[in-house]
């Protein structure tokens, strides 16, 4: 009998820890907020290093260095910089005959705790999540990698010749449209919700588009902006040195934008939480395939005339080519870690604030900033934020085959 008067007290252990109205554990939420937080604090730094690396960019361009192919190979290669602790710590616990398929993979083994696994027949049962699934290992890791090294040298390349074409506010407001793409995207991959709201914001967005691009078609470059192409190169290259197309510069920007939010999109459906890869590795081997793979392509843009390979001349272009490669380094890696503990939605609408520092940074610099490319600016930046409203209104969407319920207002396909 005394048994049995021990056995309800046992039972009713893990209910202190649940919420009253939920009978759920707070922990995950205010794990999750924190997580939000620190997310938004780390792309607010990455806006400012992307916008500082834009102008630096261009600044080459304008110097004479138009080399947009060897900048974002240089810039991308600096990744497999992430790979020496990986190798130190492999030396290390090879020594010390420690697992290799651990090696950084460390950071899942603190969810570990969360299961108990002496009570099975517990009434409370923990909901599955992605951070329940087995953390990746070295090879899958590396197999990732080996795929999304081409999206984000793309991504790159696009933006940096597109640089060397028009303003750095108009590229950086097309560029900004990845939020766009992540929206529709993220509704095909279950990603995110799709709502009236939303669709009207992005229309809103398209509007300001049109704006920017109108008002670089009709402008003619200043002489001192450089194409990133010699003159040797074919006919079309020439005449794009003649300046008369940043319109060209626009369309590289927006490509830029669909080839990040591709690149977002699928490596959240793939990785779906920071606690399952070790993103120093991740990024230690997309620059190892950058170097291994990209190459090739520098040499046939090299014998074609595209773009000639040239040592850097002046003090000036190193300098300016080591600054790109130390932001690229901490900036690229941040806004994964960002766009992991936040969407993928919510990481590219936090880039449109680079869209009025951009501006800012045009102005300030006594470059000519047309009325058409702030009001263009100002539309982006507004339907972005109504799609950041909405986003934080939603449930969280789901990564896999489920269906996703968004309330009375989703657009239901």
């Amino acid at each position: 009998m005394s048994e049995r008067h021990l056995e309800p007290p046992l039972e009713m252990d893990p209910l202190p820890a649940q919420s009253p109205a939920t009978g759920k554990s707070d922990t995950p939420h205010k794990l999750a907020q924190r997580n939000y937080v620190i997310g938004i604090c780390l792309l607010l730094l990455v806006v400012v290093l992307w916008t500082t690396s834009n102008f630096v960019t261009q600044d080459l361009f304008v110097g004479g260095y138009g080399k947009p192919f060897l900048i974002t190979y240089l810039t991308t290669s600096t990744f497999s910089l992430y790979l020496l602790p990986f190798l130190i710590k492999s030396y290390i616990r090879r020594h010390h005959g420690g697992s290799e398929q651990t090696v950084g993979l460390g950071t899942s083994d603190e969810y570990e705790p969360l299961v108990n696994e002496d009570e099975p027949h517990s009434t409370v049962s923990p909901r599955p999540t992605s951070d329940a699934l087995p953390p990746l290992t070295t090879r899958e890791t590396a197999h990732l990698a080996s795929v999304f090294c081409f999206l984000w040298f793309l991504a790159n390349w696009t933006l940096t010749a597109g640089l060397g074409l028009t303003s750095v506010a108009s590229a950086t407001i097309l560029s900004s449209m990845s939020g766009f793409f992540t929206l529709i995207i993220g509704r095909i991959f279950h990603v995110d919700h799709l709502t009236f709201a939303k669709i009207g914001a992005v229309a809103t967005s398209f509007a300001g588009v049109i704006l920017v691009s109108l008002s670089d078609s009709g402008e003619t470059p200043p002489v001192t902006r450089p194409s990133p192409t010699p003159t040797s190169g074919p006919a079309l290259l020439a005449a794009i040195q003649s300046g008369e197309y940043s319109l060209l510069g626009d369309c590289l920007a927006l490509l830029s934008a669909l080839f990040y939010a591709v690149y977002v999109i699928l490596l959240k459906v793939r990785i779906r939480s920071e606690s399952r890869i070790d993103m120093q590795l991740f990024f230690g081997f997309v620059g190892l395939f950058n170097i291994i793979a990209c190459w090739p392509i520098g040499v046939v843009l090299h014998l074609t005339g595209v773009e000639r390979f040239e040592p850097p001349a002046s003090g000036r272009v190193v300098a300016g080519l080591l600054v790109n490669m130390a932001i690229t380094l901490s900036s690229d890696y941040i806004y994964v870690v960002a766009m992991l503990k936040t969407t993928p939605l919510v990481a590219t609408i936090g880039l449109s604030l680079t869209m009025p520092l951009a501006v800012l940074g045009d102005i300030g610099l006594h470059h000519p900033v047309k009325a058409q490319v702030v009001i263009g600016a100002a539309l982006v930046l507004v339907s972005f934020v109504v799609i950041g409203l909405e986003d934080s209104k939603s449930p969280p969407a789901k990564t896999g085959d489920d269906e996703m319920v968004d309330g009375t207002d989703e657009v239901r396909q």
